[in-house]
């Protein structure tokens, strides 16, 4: 490492709270210095080059280092950087973008509100429910029924909506009296012998269930991801997302999609709750891919229905006072316009619905390693887990650190793949080609190897 490099390392460690840091092992390790990216690839400090199969983090849709992407991002930053979003003010791109998202987004999602990221969207989902049913009157309805191991981020309210129970271990709770969960649509655990349908029927009744529990008259929504992603990219029974959303409809609850990871492109749809589970959200967040990473963007669509209700003012005088200093970024919708662009110009979402078979199918033969429990995903998104004895499901010791094995290994073989428990998770940029599967596929391949004991 130079002492450049070196120099970042320590400034890293001595300054830097990380996301997910594990202090066991930091103080000592530190992290990872990343400093050039292209294409399918990241550069760390010694030049190393890998494979990014996370694409950052679920969003470099587009790959990393497109010179359209900096010159778009640079002609709006001489063009107007920012200017205050309240009020009746606005910008070009903010507006192109708007009427871009409701020209794309299922059914009558015609408005957006945008936010800074995906955490930060469903926090304004959350609010916005809330204020369309106190403006419609209905008081009492307030709580949010979400999902054990769903993730929706890590602001208060959207780490309260996080169904991953251990991400929660000594931090304070806010919104126990509105926030609820049911149980996740997880096929590999589902009770021995019961069939998918049955399983499907079992998760709506839990959730009518919960519903009347908790009463009718004060559910007021229910969020979830069209594909569980940080929880263990878990993929619903047939039919699930469908039957659960006729359960709001009869119970006058919203549907909140949480597409911050499936849309734009990573199931081969800019969106995937309508295309590919065949239900209509009320409201759906977005952000991720909305740039592919390329500059810090969130984005919550509501339909006309909820519009109509809160576009009315609360009361004489009255206004929307909900609002970011960052709203509607220029820079940011400008970025937003040019990725989506790149795209419909490159054939991204047939791409991904082309590779996505090769993609699943080649990590499926991972599934005959004696410690993989269970392969699984859709699109380009994909889960293996990790398990000491994968015919009993019995897990490895959490001293063990099976996926952090399973990450080191392919780190040494030039791969970056997510380890979470005891599971790696993989999410490339949708440009992936054959021969990087291949690569993959082979690295992680060797990389099971290591849990043999």
């Amino acid at each position: 490492m130079n002492a450049e490099a070196n120099s970042a390392w320590a400034k890293d460690k001595a300054h830097v709270l990380h996301p997910y840091t594990d202090f066991a092992s930091f103080h000592d390790e530190g992290s990872q210095v990343i400093t050039g990216a292209d294409g399918m690839h990241v550069t760390d400090t010694d030049g190393r080059k890998f494979i990014d199969a996370i694409a950052g983090l679920w969003c470099v849709n587009i790959g990393h280092g497109r010179r359209e992407m900096a010159e778009a991002i640079a002609d709006q930053v001489m063009k107007m950087q920012y200017y205050n979003p309240f009020g009746h003010s606005t910008n070009e791109p903010a507006a192109e973008l708007g009427a871009w998202l409701a020209n794309h987004a299922p059914g009558s999602l015609n408005h957006v509100y945008y936010t800074c990221g995906g955490s930060t969207a469903n926090d304004a989902a959350i609010r916005l429910v809330h204020y369309y049913f106190t403006m419609r009157g209905d008081h009492r309805k307030k709580k949010i029924i979400s999902r054990n191991n769903a993730y929706h981020g890590a602001t208060y309210v959207a780490a309260e909506l996080t169904g991953i129970h251990g991400t929660k271990n000594s931090f304070d709770k806010v919104g126990e009296n509105f926030i609820h969960h049911v149980s996740a649509a997880d096929m590999f655990a589902k009770p021995e012998g019961m069939s998918e349908q049955a399983y499907c029927d079992h998760l709506v009744q839990e959730f009518e269930t919960r519903i009347e529990q908790l009463g009718p008259d004060n559910c007021a929504a229910f969020i979830a991801e069209p594909i569980m992603g940080a929880g263990g990219v878990l993929v619903a029974p047939r039919g699930y997302h469908r039957r659960m959303w006729e359960v709001c409809k009869r119970h006058g609850m919203l549907y909140i999609a949480d597409e911050v990871v499936t849309a734009f492109g990573r199931l081969g749809h800019w969106f995937a709750s309508e295309d590919v589970f065949d239900h209509q959200p009320d409201i759906l967040v977005c952000a991720k891919g909305i740039t592919s990473g390329y500059i810090p963007l969130g984005a919550t669509l509501i339909s006309d229905e909820i519009y109509d209700v809160i576009s009315r003012p609360q009361c004489e005088g009255g206004v929307f006072s909900m609002g970011l200093t960052y709203f509607g970024h220029p820079v940011a919708c400008r970025a937003a316009l040019e990725n989506v662009a790149i795209i419909e110009r490159e054939g991204l979402l047939s791409h991904v619905q082309e590779i996505s078979d090769y993609f699943q199918s080649s990590l499926r033969t991972l599934a005959e390693d004696r410690h993989v429990g269970d392969v699984r995903g859709i699109g380009l998104m994909a889960a293996i887990d990790l398990m000491e004895a994968p015919e009993e499901k019995r897990p490895f010791a959490a001293s063990f650190k099976a996926s952090d094995r399973v990450f080191n290994a392919c780190l040494s073989q030039g791969s970056i793949v997510r380890p979470v428990g005891d599971r790696i998770i993989l999410s490339p940029p949708l440009i992936i080609e054959k021969d990087h599967v291949d690569q993959l596929t082979g690295h992680l391949r060797n990389a099971l190897t290591y849990l043999r004991t």
